[in-house]
């Protein structure tokens, strides 16, 4: 303590020596000392140790606003670098956006200074954080006003302004305005000199693009980049795949790596992963580990958890499990991932096991966590269980429960029967109930064939989302398994009348790193002939077994034959006769399924797994189905 004080003693009476000992300050602890001793020596009139002062409290690592403003305040002159500080403190501070624009104000309309091009970025950010359009235009008027339209960072950040606040025609306006005149976008990405500044601009657009959900627009504009940053890809990559976009996400990712031009950040990697799990799309995923471990990017919390993320839902949880042991485990985060990829796969003990591991780490389970392990004990059928982690998270841990905790609930009791009690549930809620948490209830109806309680639950969904097939399909299957098929027609004419379609079943299935999709009774693959051939030799072995279709699962009014022939053309077993052909015997199969298995394909893939000695894995829209020797790791609950 002496000796800092002997080294700020000795440098108080020369700005140019106290400036680098005001450098060395770590904490805002010794900052605050260093600032006394020049109070105290009456020093702090000197500009350039002011500023200095300023600087490091408003924007080091150890940053003080408050103190920040209280020396700004008793500056006697306060220069542009002043002000321009102090507003890109305020504009980094997420509470504290608008007090950035009122400081720009008071800069305007008060101070001797003129803002610069420094001082406009920082207020443009302000504007477009908080989504503040009519403030951002009298910016842009500002801008104007001062003669720097031209500049390239302040333009970036003004044509960022705008496509923040959703304003894609003033972005347009302004994006064809900074190209020299050129209104061909196809020659303004090709013009040399200002190429890095165009492929900012039209990196900001794509982006704008992507965020008003405008892909085709983002795509157009994307495609005509004759150069472009690994930031345009990851903003296509990311965009697509937020979008729900999948296959195109990892087409652009492809496209990327075989270029061979610009090579994948850690931000590509995490940007993609989403839509590799989504399709399960498992080889793909291992070629990103691969490339991540290979190009020395960092697996930290978050690519870690990504990846996490896609061996689970791509059906290898047990490398999801070796992958989560190697991250650092401080983050809630990566806890959650890995209890949920469990939760999916069915394993209760193990996310029972995972979750007290967690809490002796110091970490404190989150909401999330919650609605993972309720999950588990839905897939389970541990009511009890469930009940009482429910009660736990409320009066334990006091989280509030949240409208996924109650349709987690709803599941878990609708599953085991309790139709009544889950329907009270809904009915008793703190919240509205949405649309979801109904759907909840009303598969579990037509799973145990309550017509009284799921009709009412149709009924509430059809005045909640009257354009969604669910309800209707639900409420006609229901009657259909009835033979109501009066009931049947009155539900289709209905939905014929208001053009509502049913979602078609859809498999997919990764076969050499080739994603194949197939829709019920789909014959458009190119091996289509061969595909028939094997459900045909299927369908033989699994009648030697003694298997009996299971036709009430067919809600048509047709005979019996008719009813076998569309359970043999379901998109799953589609998807599984083309592995069969297209992989060495005894290799593992995994099927993606936009719905839920039905229950002839539940047990046709039990067989299959035993007559052709494979593991199937099978991901339906609740959870994974891992099929191997005749039985199902589900153990027939699901």
């Amino acid at each position: 303590m002496n000796a800092f004080m002997f080294q700020t003693n000795t440098a108080c009476y020369d700005p140019h020596v106290g400036v680098p000992q005001i450098r060395t300050c770590k904490s805002m602890r010794e900052l605050k000392q260093v600032h006394a001793f020049f109070v105290k020596t009456a020093r702090t009139h000197d500009t350039t140790i002011a500023k200095e002062i300023l600087r490091l409290s408003a924007t080091s690592d150890f940053r003080d606003i408050g103190y920040a403003l209280s020396v700004f305040d008793q500056m006697p002159v306060r220069n542009c670098f002043a002000w321009n500080t102090v507003i890109r403190a305020l504009a980094e501070t997420q509470d504290r956006l608008l007090d950035a624009f009122l400081v720009f104000c008071q800069m305007v309309t008060e101070a001797t200074v003129e803002p610069n091009r420094f001082t406009f970025p920082s207020v443009l950010k302000a504007c477009a954080v908080m989504a503040r359009l009519e403030e951002g235009k009298q910016v842009h008027g500002l801008v104007l006003k001062f003669g720097l339209v031209g500049d390239e960072f302040v333009v970036t950040n003004l044509l960022r302004m705008y496509v923040m606040c959703g304003s894609m025609e003033d972005a347009h306006v302004l994006f064809y305005r900074n190209v020299e005149g050129v209104e061909d976008v196809r020659r303004l990405v090709r013009e040399e000199r200002r190429g890095e500044f165009n492929v900012v601009l039209c990196n900001v657009m794509v982006d704008g693009y992507v965020r008003v959900g405008n892909l085709k627009a983002a795509r157009e504009l994307f495609d005509r980049m004759a150069q472009r940053s690994v930031v345009s890809w990851n903003v296509m990559i990311s965009g697509y795949a937020q979008n729900g976009f999948y296959r195109e996400a990892i087409e652009v990712f492809r496209r990327m790596t075989q270029m061979g031009d610009m090579s994948p950040n850690r931000v590509t990697l995490v940007s993609v992963l989403p839509a590799i799990s989504r399709l399960g799309a498992l080889e793909l995923g291992k070629w990103v580990h691969l490339y991540a471990e290979k190009n020395k990017i960092r697996i930290d919390d978050v690519l870690g958890s990504a990846l996490v993320d896609m061996y689970s839902k791509c059906g290898s949880i047990e490398k999801a499990i070796l992958v989560f042991e190697k991250l650092p485990q401080n983050n809630v985060i990566t806890w959650n991932v890995v209890i949920s990829g469990l939760a999916m796969h069915g394993k209760a003990n193990d996310v029972f096991n995972y979750l007290s591991r967690m809490e002796k780490c110091g970490i404190s389970p989150s909401d999330v966590t919650y609605i993972a392990i309720l999950s588990a004990c839905s897939h389970a059928g541990l009511v009890d269980k469930g009940r009482s982690f429910f009660n736990d998270m409320v009066n334990r841990v006091g989280l509030e429960p949240k409208i996924e905790h109650y349709g987690c609930m709803v599941d878990l009791l609708g599953r085991a029967g309790y139709l009544e009690e889950a329907e009270q549930l809904i009915l008793n809620m703190p919240m509205k109930p949405d649309d979801v948490i109904w759907k909840a209830l009303l598969g579990a109806c037509k799973m145990h064939k309550n017509i009284e309680i799921g009709t009412r639950v149709a009924e509430v969904l059809m005045q909640l989302a009257p354009h969604d097939s669910g309800a209707y399909v639900a409420l006609s299957n229901m009657y259909a398994s009835t033979g109501d098929w009066g009931g049947v027609a009155e539900v289709r004419l209905m939905m014929k009348d208001m053009d509502i379609r049913k979602d078609p079943g859809c498999s997919w299935i990764e076969i050499d790193g080739v994603t194949h999709e197939f829709l019920v009774e789909d014959d458009s693959h190119p091996r289509a002939k061969d595909i028939h051939s094997k459900l045909k030799e299927i369908s033989n072995k699994l009648n030697l077994e003694g298997h009996m279709p299971d036709t009430t699962q067919v809600l048509l009014k047709m005979d019996e034959k008719n009813k076998e022939i569309v359970l043999h053309y379901h998109s799953e077993k589609i998807a599984v006769a083309f592995g069969l052909i297209s992989t060495p015997p005894k290799t593992s199969l995994c099927v993606v399924k936009n719905l839920r298995i039905c229950e002839d394909c539940h047990s046709s893939m039990k067989l299959i797994s035993k007559i052709y000695e494979r593991k199937i894995v099978i991901r339906d829209r609740k959870r994974f189905h891992h099929f191997e020797h005749g039985s199902c790791s589900c153990m027939d609950y699901w």
